[in-house]
């Protein structure tokens, strides 16, 4: 059970100390996706080591010279951050989580860091998902459990007819004024020079005079007034 778990350099005894440590805490239906181990560039006989669960993610510190093994879990549910920092001698793995506690490992073979990394952002992911899931399950059980009241119908009440207003006379109407008609224009009758002068200018533009003649004869009527 334990071969799919040395797929990356892990040390095959600390996996084997991690695993069967797992077995003992694992919960129903908790499955093991990934343990990744600890190695330090110089001495590395009791190497730290991370598992990831389906449930939650486990920190492993060896005790008592390795006769014993401590761990601090935290489920994925508070779990709000996971970082990998690579560095020249591994990579260091670390969580925070919504009480803003803080937990990590370094000198991890990169690749293990990678894979920690990529299981661990799935499981946040699916996380997410069911706490979505809930939340709705939780709003339409609030919905069904709402209690819907039927509108009171008023009571019928006659329509108000607005009172019929008083009947006022009207004042009688003026009599009407007669009016005189207008007096007929007559025309002013054209005084006896002005009358000669049309004469005279008829004459002059029929041809029947010259214009010296019209000019004497002009000037003699004008003189003559």
């Amino acid at each position: 059970m334990i071969e799919k778990f040395l797929n990356d350099q892990q040390d095959p005894k600390a996996i084997e100390k991690v695993y069967s440590r797992l077995v003992d805490l694992r919960t129903t239906d908790e499955e093991i996706l990934y343990i990744a181990v600890q190695k330090k560039p110089i001495v590395n006989v009791l190497p730290d080591c991370i598992a990831l669960t389906n449930k939650r993610i486990l920190f492993f510190t060896p005790a008592n010279l390795g006769l014993s093994m401590k761990f601090v879990d935290f489920v994925w549910k508070d779990v709000v951050d996971v970082q990998t920092k690579e560095e020249i001698l591994g990579a260091v793995f670390s969580v925070k989580t919504a009480n803003g506690a803080e937990m990590g490992v370094d000198y991890l073979p990169k690749i293990q860091a990678r894979k920690l990394y990529q299981y661990a952002q799935e499981r946040k992911e699916a996380e997410r998902e069911a706490r979505r899931q809930r939340d709705l399950e939780e709003k339409r059980a609030e919905s069904g459990a709402m209690h819907f009241e039927a509108p009171i119908t008023p009571a019928y009440q006659p329509p108000v007819v607005a009172p019929t207003p008083a009947y006022i006379p009207l004042p009688p109407a003026p009599e009407p004024v007669a009016i005189a008609p207008p007096e007929p224009v007559v025309a002013a009758k054209p005084d006896e020079l002005t009358e000669k002068l049309k004469k005279l200018k008829t004459l002059f533009d029929h041809g029947l005079i010259s214009q010296e003649e019209y000019n004497l004869k002009k000037m003699d009527l004008l003189s003559d007034f």
